[in-house]
């Protein structure tokens, strides 16, 4: 450890961080040059890692599926992007929001022999569930399978036809509903959110004030006293998913949480709800979120059918391709020579041009593509100007794609530099 000793007689370093050992040429004072520069790299590495993945998510929240074999990769490629980003994120941007909610007992929710129908539609057909401390649920199924009433019947919103509905006596439910609540729209955001409580503890036994909640729901604190009328549409839900939060339950209901919010709050409800220790049922389409969130699938299927599915739902989406494959007549195929795994190179000089350049040149396309939204919501009746502006969009678009199979492409020859 002594820097006066190895410069004088070192030539070459090592240096053993966390399971990692870095060979450096020279003595000591060289060894701290490279160190740095190497640290720099990293953390544009990782910057530019973050800025991908949160427009890889984006396009996985809308849907992707994997239909061909460009769409196979891209997914792949993500989830291998998500487990970097995740496992690289530095200490200070995780978010500590685990709060120290009511205590559950042994029994939550238990439906016997349940029946519930509309008219001649029917949703639950002497259905029965036992919902036990520490579940994970997701609700799944197609439009009109009577999902949210589900969630209803389970927040006594919504009573039984027949059959009987059990609630532990110790359930305290937050309701996170696709119709947000009436809010005061003359109050500011401090107030609204003070309503519900000053300050909540944490697990570990800490207090976090209403100020520093708002903080961490991407609320910075120079906005505090805006008035709710003056927020936008996802603001105003961003804030009502934090005060029922706030209100410190062990049960959550989640009606589609991933139809209004965007990105970076969703991100922030699964940092939540990763640690949360209570019971967590949603209601989603959103195939990430609920393999981050769900480990027991209801599917409902109609005319009061549920098949109950443990796993999340890329494995029941992998069972029912697998089963549809049944269906089918197998082809038997000529075997194929293997193709041999081509190795990768190094990055050329022009690469290396293009990956300094590549972050701007996708930033820049898609604050033009913004700006033709925006441009789009404006052209009123002129047609020629909005199909212009709707060639313009595709042709970025496709621009965009390119450049982010490029920037995939180019990560992987950085990381071997």
């Amino acid at each position: 450890h002594d820097r006066y000793f190895l410069d004088r007689v070192a030539n070459r370093m090592f240096e053993l961080d966390g399971g990692q050992i870095y060979s450096y040429k020279g003595n000591y004072a060289a060894f701290l040059e490279a160190k740095a520069i190497r640290e720099e790299n990293e953390a544009a590495t990782f910057e530019k890692r973050k800025n991908l993945f949160r427009r890889e998510l984006e396009w996985i929240r809308r849907g992707a599926k994997a239909r061909t074999t460009k769409q196979k990769a891209r997914i792949q490629r993500f989830e291998e992007l998500d487990e970097k980003v995740t496992n690289g994120k530095p200490a200070s941007e995780k978010l500590d929001i685990t709060l120290n909610g009511s205590r559950l007992g042994k029994q939550v929710f238990e439906l016997k022999d349940a029946s519930k129908r509309f008219g001649s539609r029917t949703i639950l057909n002497h259905f029965n569930l036992l919902v036990k401390p520490g579940d994970r649920m997701g609700i799944i199924g197609k439009n009109g399978t009577g999902k949210s009433t589900l969630l209803n019947i389970l927040a006594k919103q919504i009573p039984l036809d027949e059959g009987e509905f059990i609630m532990g006596q110790t359930v305290k439910i937050a309701y996170y509903t696709q119709e947000s609540e009436d809010m005061d729209e003359n109050k500011r955001m401090i107030e609204y959110i003070k309503e519900t409580a000053e300050v909540v503890n944490t697990s570990d036994g800490k207090t976090i004030s209403a100020a520093q909640m708002l903080e961490r729901f991407l609320f910075p604190p120079f906005t505090h006293g805006t008035p709710i009328r003056k927020l936008s549409g996802g603001e105003k839900r961003r804030l009502y998913l934090l005060k029922i939060l706030m209100t410190a339950p062990n049960v959550l209901l989640l009606d589609e949480p991933t139809n209004d919010l965007d990105t970076q709050t969703l991100t922030v409800l699964e940092d939540y709800l990763e640690d949360f220790p209570g019971v967590v049922i949603t209601v989603s389409h959103d195939r990430y979120f609920l393999d981050k969130v769900a480990e027991q699938l209801l599917v409902l299927q109609g005319e009061g059918a549920i098949e109950s599915f443990y796993g999340n739902y890329t494995e029941y989406l992998e069972k029912e391709s697998a089963l549809e494959a049944q269906k089918t007549v197998t082809v038997t195929a000529k075997p194929t020579k293997p193709i041999e795994k081509e190795k990768k190179k190094r990055m050329t000089y022009s690469e290396k041009k293009e990956w300094e350049s590549i972050d701007e040149d996708i930033e820049t396309t898609e604050t033009r593509l913004e700006e033709i939204a925006s441009e789009m919501a404006k052209t009123g009746s002129d047609f020629t100007k909005a199909q212009d502006l709707m060639k313009q969009e595709t042709e970025l678009n496709e621009k965009l794609e390119h450049l982010i199979e490029r920037w995939s492409y180019l990560a992987e020859l950085a990381e071997k530099e």
